[in-house]
């Protein structure tokens, strides 16, 4: 079977998106939105590719008529965004910016125009700087202005989102922000990492109640997953795998499915957790209406006594990478998503909400020809297919991204998108992957 042609083989109600977030695309400087976590991050010398920003990005404020048509006519049926914080909330006086509101008004007017529906995200990482400068996801006041947030979101746009994420991949909130610091705020502190990867569960969980409240019924949260392995079989590396494996993904799946915490991790973080921690678990295990799974690559862990506080490092594997560095292993979707099932889920809907790939694309003659991004999606639709034939329960699948757009730390010199951005002068031009996926969902749609 050839590039995409699995997709034919999807069921007729099986939801073929894309995604986006809003500090990725929006462009900072428009619209009086506030600055955020980003834009004190991207000050810091050596943080940011080049110190590069949000601040214009791709200008999607002002293009997303135009970015909403590339979703309807690349043939999905969704789009997955994420409402920006310090857009909705500039400043530190509860003030809500009348041009943030006007904006997602218009863009949730613009899909349900194009007959797309929303996948709202609540937080995709951009916190509003006077949050951050207050000790962000260290204290627990930001708890408490979240649940604000979402109260403002829900009673301004709720009635027109079809499906709702509070969170965006908390490990990278917490872990990759706080104790590697490769993420804003930059900290580098087991301490700090408890706290964080502690409070933006209960965020989670404050802002589920809130949710709830308005009698939304499609209602989960994103967790980024990856599948781990050990160097070698010898303990000490099966060791520190099972270790990491508790970092990145059962800290999360224990506490949202079974209000605790993996007893290995939590040996090493209770000193720094807060004495109630027991009672915020209730909270965060709440029951959801789905899951989102985002899945790039899998972890090798390795041994490491030298490393601080957990004697593990990830190391590189062998086998072809993106242009992030990442291994290309489309099998780790199939296993994360059947452990993840038979540990925790059930017969819970779940959503592969990010799947995509960094790549060196060039223009040839007004062209790109990204066939390695073909090949990637076609590899990870399959596993995705396999899973459905295997029952269990997926309902939809999104592409990451819909734009090549500001990649975090590494600001513009990586390309995720279906659709190539020129950041000149902000022209977009559809990639081969972008027009393969226009191919098989159109005709999928005619067919079903």
């Amino acid at each position: 079977m050839r590039d995409f042609e699995i997709i034919n083989s999807f069921p007729s109600d099986f939801i073929f998106g894309t995604a986006t977030s809003s500090y990725q695309i929006e462009g900072q400087k428009y619209g009086k939105c506030g600055l955020s976590n980003w834009d004190t991050f991207a000050n810091k010398p050596g943080k940011i590719f080049k110190g590069q920003n949000g601040k214009i990005a791709c200008s999607h404020i002002l293009n997303y008529l135009d970015d909403l048509d590339l979703v309807k006519n690349g043939g999905f049926s969704a789009y997955r965004f994420s409402f920006s914080w310090p857009r909705l909330f500039p400043h530190d006086n509860g003030k809500v910016n009348p041009e943030g509101i006007d904006f997602y008004n218009r863009l949730l007017d613009g899909l349900l125009e194009r007959n797309l529906r929303p996948f709202a995200t609540l937080y995709h990482w951009d916190l509003p700087k006077y949050l951050d400068d207050n000790g962000g996801w260290l204290n627990s006041e930001t708890i408490h202005k979240f649940t604000e947030y979402t109260n403002l979101i829900m009673n301004k746009f709720g009635d027109r989102l079809f499906s709702i994420a509070t969170i965006n991949e908390p490990w990278c909130v917490s872990w990759l922000s706080y104790y590697w610091g490769e993420h804003a705020p930059g900290i580098k502190n087991i301490e700090a990492t408890a706290s964080a990867m502690h409070n933006i569960l209960l965020a989670h969980g404050r802002s589920l109640q809130e949710i709830r409240d308005y009698g939304h019924k499609n209602v989960g949260i994103v967790l980024n997953k990856t599948h781990v392995v050990p160097y070698n079989n010898f303990e000490e590396n099966k060791f520190a795998a099972q270790l990491y494996d508790q970092i990145h993904n059962k800290w999360f799946d224990d506490a949202i499915f079974k209000g605790q915490y993996p007893k290995e991790l939590l040996k090493i973080l209770r000193p720094f957790l807060p004495n109630n921690y027991d009672n915020d678990l209730k909270i965060i295990s709440k029951k959801i209406d789905w899951i989102g799974i985002n899945y790039y690559t899998r972890a090798i862990v390795k041994n490491d006594p030298k490393e601080r506080n957990f004697q593990f490092k990830v190391i590189s594997g062998k086998l072809p990478k993106t242009d992030m560095g990442w291994e290309i292993y489309p099998e780790g979707l199939g296993l994360v998503i059947n452990d993840f099932v038979k540990n925790y889920t059930n017969d819970l809907p779940i959503y592969i909400t990010e799947n995509g790939m960094a790549n060196r694309d060039t223009i040839d003659n007004g062209k790109i020809e990204d066939k390695n991004r073909i090949s990637y999606y076609s590899k990870h639709l399959k596993e995705v297919y396999n899973l459905l034939i295997s029952n269990i329960k997926i309902k939809g699948y999104f592409a990451w991204s819909l734009l090549d757009n500001f990649e975090w730390s590494f600001g513009y010199d990586k390309r995720f998108g279906l659709v190539y951005v020129d950041f000149k002068n902000q022209k977009r031009i559809p990639k081969s992957s972008w027009y393969m996926f226009k191919n098989y969902l159109i005709r999928k749609k005619k067919a079903d």
